[in-house]
């Protein structure tokens, strides 16, 4: 390792709610590629261009291992988890080991594997955006974040695994424990431990009683674990990095990408006007935001020049992505968010081969969410000043603690009509739907007790509107 520089800048850098740290920029400027001092007191490099972050990551040449000397880690609860991760997750393994357990995984998110689940995550955004419907924001604002935007994801993820749903308070607070960077060394590393002590059981389940199940552990243990291609406690550690990467970024991404279009109304509107806007808007979303905004530490395995300067075998590198999605000279204007922005190059997904296997998931729920939200609850606002919001500064990955929304309530729709003028009291109405009509006892005529009624009772209404002499119950489409 060469010697320390006596002025590198302290790193992790605070990020603002909506940009990385303002010193990205200033260093991009002044030394694109400089020396930054880690928590434990060494020194690695910080590149900040796009092209620079983008040859390192993409260059085998640079180790993602923790366990490689040298390795640059950002927080001691970081150093504590990465360091006793026993086996390594997909992510902290170099080719050619990394390049045989992603093969095994990458028929399962192929964008026409993806595009199959297109009808699931649409009937689930479907349900959620009923059951926000459902909800009464006039006194106590909706925690969008905590009802939809964690829900969907984790219910996507849990579907595709074969994760049970029931099971997600249990593993979303594990996960948010892991990614806590200002954690007790301790905490992280008992969170990874009652994780993998859970995935064990089910996998020990699945095995045991393998039936016609359809999800993606049972497939990775029929295909990968019963011939021997993979041990079970490899798959327990990608079972676990897929589970995690699954619904933590996505939910992460969805409460921000909110946030982005309800602080931008013009371009909220414009999307509403006009939908097939919404592939931009997900790839200017994620460029804006980078949730993982600390993935790209490296450590080279050998001498290699990036952009000019020489890093020397067993010097540390971070590669950060935030900061070259605010590269300038690719993204004019980058602090600026714009859904007309074509910006589908960026490296939020990071680069090379180790880029997110999943990102053809997360695009399509993005999709689908933004597609669909706005169109649904147009009145969509915040309920909170933006100022009191609260950000996750200091987990691995960015987001935002909680989004308090509120929108203008709507006329509950009617599921049926009476024409009261051709009534004639027959009774049969409230035979049929004793719970949803009644008689006058007066005149005999028909008395509406529920024009909306719930599900249950809707097939009483049909019955009652065919029964019906005068034919005057209608139901209204």
């Amino acid at each position: 390792m060469s010697s320390n520089d006596s002025r590198a800048p302290s790193f992790p850098m605070k990020r603002c709610p909506f940009s990385p740290p303002p010193e990205y920029a200033q260093i991009r400027e002044e030394a694109p590629i400089s020396k930054v001092t880690m928590p434990d007191g060494s020194q690695a490099w910080l590149m900040t261009r796009y092209d620079d972050v983008k040859a390192v990551l993409g260059d085998n040449r640079f180790s993602t291992d923790a366990s490689t000397p040298g390795y640059p880690f950002i927080a001691p609860a970081r150093a504590a988890l990465l360091m006793n991760e026993k086996p390594k997750t997909l992510i902290r393994l170099d080719p050619p080991e990394h390049t045989k357990h992603r093969r095994m995984l990458t028929k399962e998110f192929m964008l026409t594997q993806v595009e199959a689940m297109r009808p699931f995550v649409q009937k689930t955004v479907d349900e959620l955006l009923d059951h926000l419907e459902s909800l009464d924001c006039s006194e106590n604002p909706v925690d969008f974040a905590e009802e939809f935007a964690l829900a969907l994801p984790t219910t996507v993820i849990a579907n595709l695994l074969g994760v049970p749903y029931e099971d997600r308070d249990f593993f979303q607070e594990r996960a948010q424990a892991k990614l806590d960077l200002t954690a007790d060394p301790e905490v992280p590393l008992r969170a990874g431990e009652e994780m993998r002590a859970y995935l064990d059981k089910l996998i020990e389940e699945k095995m045991s009683s393998p039936g016609n199940r359809d999800d993606l552990i049972s497939r990775l243990i029929n295909n990968q674990v019963v011939p021997g291609h993979l041990s079970r406690e490899e798959a327990l550690a990608t079972i676990e990095l897929l589970l995690m990467g699954g619904h933590e970024t996505t939910a992460n991404m969805i409460a921000l990408g909110t946030l982005s279009l309800l602080m931008n109304p013009r371009q909220k509107d414009e999307l509403i006007a006009d939908p097939s806007l919404v592939k931009n808007a997900v790839e200017e979303m994620l460029r804006f935001h980078t949730i993982v905004h600390y993935n790209g530490p490296r450590v080279a395995l050998e001498d290699v020049e990036v952009g000019g300067q020489l890093i020397r075998k067993g010097e540390g590198v971070m590669a950060m992505i935030s900061a070259a999605n605010r590269d300038p000279e690719q993204f004019p204007n980058p602090d600026a968010f714009d859904i007309h922005r074509e910006a589908r190059h960026h490296v939020a997904f990071s680069y090379g081969p180790h880029q997110c296997l999943g990102q053809q998931l997360a695009r399509l729920e993005l999709q689908i969410v933004f597609t669909s939200l706005f169109q649904r609850f147009p009145t969509l606002e915040l309920a909170v000043p933006v100022e009191s919001l609260r950000f996750n500064h200091d987990a691995f990955v960015y987001g935002i603690k909680s989004l308090p929304l509120k929108w203008a309530s709507k006329t509950p729709k009617k599921f049926f009509s009476v024409d009261y003028s051709r009534c004639v009291g027959g009774g049969l109405c409230v035979m049929a739907a004793p719970k949803v009509f009644a008689q006058n006892e007066d005149d005999g005529l028909v008395i509406v007790l529920d024009e909306n009624p719930p599900p249950e009772e809707h097939e009483a209404v049909r019955e009652a509107a065919r029964l019906c002499p005068a034919l005057c119950i209608h139901i209204d489409k």
